[in-house]
C-alpha cells in the first residue's frame, strides 16, 4: 500500500542561497523596471519634441482631435444636460474679460451677422427678443476645474438660425463668434450651436446681464466648457470651414465638449 506523498515537497535552503536567490531576482526587478521607465520617459521625450500642430505636439494634437470626434459622435438634441430649479442657481464667477475689458455703448450695440452668399446684417436686441424666450437653469463647467449653476434667459440659438435660413436650405457646419473688438472669439459645430440648450442669453438670475457677465448678450452653451460660452458677442458668421478658436490656438480642444 502506498503510503500519502505531498504533492509539493518541501526545500529547506541555507540563508546565503536564499539571500543569493534574492539579489537574483531584485537585479531582474531593477532591470525590468528600468526598461519600463526608460520606455515611458523616451515615449515622453518624443511626444514633447514633436512637430507642433496648433500649438502643440503633433501626437496630442491627435489624441484632442480623437476626443472631438468622440464627443461630437455622443452629442445628440436628445441628449440633454441636467437642469435644476432656479433657486438653484449662483456661483458662477464672471472669469475672465478677454474682449470686454473696455467700456461698451450698450445702447448703440448692434450684432453683425454674416452667411455665405449673402449680404452682412445688423440686428438690435430688440430685434432678437422678437425670438421666443427661454429660460433654463443648467450647470456651468470651467476648464480650470470649477462649475456652478446659472439661469439663463434669451433665444434658443437654433430659433434664431431658423429665423434666419428658409426651409430645405442649407446651414454651413460652423459658426464663428467674436466680441465687437475680435480679441476673444470661438468656433462651434452646428450640431453643438442648433443643440435646445443653446442660447443667445441676455438675461441671467432674471436680471439683464451685468456688462462683466457679458452684457449685453452672450452665449450659454452648457453642452461645452466655458471657454465656449463666449461674453458681449458683436459677430456671428455662418462658415462652411471651421473657424479659429482662441483658446484652440492656445493648444486647447477646439471641441470642448462635456
Amino acid at each position: 500500500m502506498k503510503k500519502n506523498v505531498p504533492r509539493h515537497l518541501e526545500r529547506t535552503v541555507s540563508g546565503e542561497e536564499a539571500r543569493t536567490t534574492m539579489r537574483g531576482k531584485t537585479r531582474r526587478s531593477f532591470l525590468v523596471g528600468g526598461i519600463a521607465a526608460a520606455g515611458a520617459f523616451g515615449a515622453y521625450e518624443w511626444i514633447t519634441r514633436a512637430a507642433p500642430d496648433n500649438e502643440v505636439p503633433w501626437p496630442q494634437r491627435r489624441v484632442l482631435d480623437f476626443n472631438g470626434r468622440l464627443s461630437e459622435a455622443y452629442l445628440s438634441n436628445k441628449r440633454l444636460m441636467t437642469t435644476y430649479p432656479p433657486e438653484r442657481a449662483g456661483g458662477v464667477k464672471p472669469n475672465g474679460n478677454y474682449g470686454i475689458e473696455h467700456p461698451l455703448d450698450l445702447d448703440n450695440w448692434k450684432l453683425q451677422v454674416a452667411i455665405p452668399g449673402r449680404a452682412a446684417m445688423s440686428l438690435s436686441m430688440a430685434d432678437l427678443k422678437q425670438l421666443p424666450k427661454t429660460e433654463m437653469t443648467t450647470g456651468f463647467c470651467c476648464i480650470e476645474g470649477w462649475s456652478g449653476i446659472a439661469h439663463w434667459g434669451g433665444a434658443q440659438f437654433s430659433a434664431f438660425t431658423k429665423n434666419l435660413f428658409g426651409p430645405g436650405q442649407a446651414v454651413p457646419p460652423y459658426v464663428y463668434m467674436a466680441t465687437p473688438d475680435g480679441e476673444y472669439y470661438v468656433g462651434l459645430d452646428i450640431k453643438s450651436a442648433l443643440h435646445p440648450q443653446t442660447l443667445l442669453a441676455y438675461e441671467q438670475n432674471g436680471k439683464p446681464l451685468e456688462e462683466r457677465r457679458g452684457a449685453p448678450l452672450r452665449l450659454a452653451i452648457p453642452v461645452k466648457y466655458g471657454i465656449k460660452n463666449i461674453k458681449r458677442i458683436g459677430l456671428i458668421q455662418y462658415t462652411d470651414k471651421r473657424p479659429a478658436d482662441y483658446w484652440a490656438d492656445e493648444g486647447y480642444d477646439w471641441f470642448a465638449g462635456l
